[in-house]
């Protein structure tokens, strides 16, 4: 299966070979999202008898859940090729134009943060995803001409992590629509232990449970947490990732007990010391973090939502008892009456 990816040039080499490494090229190795893997693998096993591209498919989900891998996953199960970009990079429709007449018969076109693309790319879009062509604008002015080009036929996978910022028109152009949701402790625990006998250690029983626990539900950070454990069992000499080797990892790596990391304790940290549990605003609470709105949006907030340790009124963000207890701060009693 040939690949193509637009990566960010910022990320360590290290980090991507390892993230290359650990993701599962098969759906049946591809762990949790049970109804998910059934589903989509109906899809897929149709598409081969008919001998015919998947249709488009649109994966929404908190990040870090297995969108990018899933996309990867549709190509090598159509044995076909894999190019991936972004929504905020095609600016313009000669950019998402370039990549559209570089398709082969049944790739898959990958575009991460869907949600974020250009307008007029959007537009320039739909005629490729429906009937399979395009229309280029060659010269400008009175001697302006527009040349229809065929396409061949491709599979187009969107990720969104705001499905709400999909406008309708590109929504229903997707023929199958996922959402993925946060995995369970024991989920965690199999993508963990899969995760370091890939990178060549034993992770024991009680290790496992502990990153079950600890790791928010999501497969990027459980990856993330074991590779950190090797270093660290490395340094040591140890054998085996026991539960010491986890526990001094997840210190290093500011994860408590919850799976709550430095930004997330300084969330309700905020809003419990200097505005008195809330509600407060989120263009306040981002200007009181220095952190950008979407950020706080799309990352931080929907694990702490779904711990209750924080709440959205129509009045702005509330942290909730839940977690003044975590902190060890104390509740406002007006707090503790929206809750009661």
């Amino acid at each position: 299966m040939g690949e193509e990816r637009l990566l960010n040039p910022v990320q360590r080499a290290e980090d991507l070979d390892n993230e290359n490494v650990l993701r599962p090229r098969r759906l049946e190795e591809f762990v949790g999202q049970p109804e998910l893997r059934e589903n989509l693998g109906i899809f897929l096993q149709a598409a081969r008898e008919r001998q015919e591209p998947l249709d488009h498919v649109l994966f929404a989900g908190p990040p870090g859940l297995g969108k990018t891998t899933l996309a990867a996953i549709i190509a090598s199960e159509m044995g076909t090729n894999l190019k991936v970009t972004s929504g905020p990079i095609l600016d313009r429709p000669s950019d998402l134009a370039g990549m559209l007449t570089n398709l082969q018969h049944g790739d898959v076109l990958f575009i991460d943060e869907i949600h974020r693309l250009n307008r007029t790319v959007e537009e320039y879009l739909y005629p490729a995803m429906e009937d399979f062509s395009i229309d280029i604008l060659l010269e400008s002015g009175p001697s302006a001409r527009s040349v229809h080009l065929p396409l061949p036929r491709f599979t187009l996978v969107g990720a969104t992590t705001r499905t709400g910022m999909l406008t309708s028109p590109l929504r229903d152009r997707f023929g199958l629509t996922f959402r993925l949701d946060p995995y369970k402790p024991q989920e965690i625990e199999t993508i963990a232990r899969r995760t370091s006998t890939i990178l060549g250690f034993v992770l024991e029983p009680e290790a496992a449970l502990l990153l079950g626990r600890r790791c928010r539900g999501t497969p990027r950070v459980v990856n993330r947490v074991v590779r950190r454990c090797r270093d660290v069992a490395q340094v040591t000499r140890k054998d085996s990732i026991d539960p010491g080797v986890v526990e001094k990892t997840l210190s290093i790596l500011g994860l408590d007990s919850l799976g709550l990391d430095e930004m997330d304790r300084r969330i309700l940290s905020t809003l419990l010391e200097r505005f008195e549990g809330g509600p407060l605003g989120l263009s306040t609470l981002s200007a009181a973090l220095n952190e950008e709105q979407d950020t706080i949006e799309e990352v931080y907030e929907p694990y702490l939502i779904q711990l209750g340790m924080l709440a959205r009124t129509p009045r702005g963000r509330v942290a909730t008892p839940a977690a003044a207890r975590h902190l060890g701060l104390s509740a406002k009693p007006f707090q503790e009456g929206l809750f009661a």
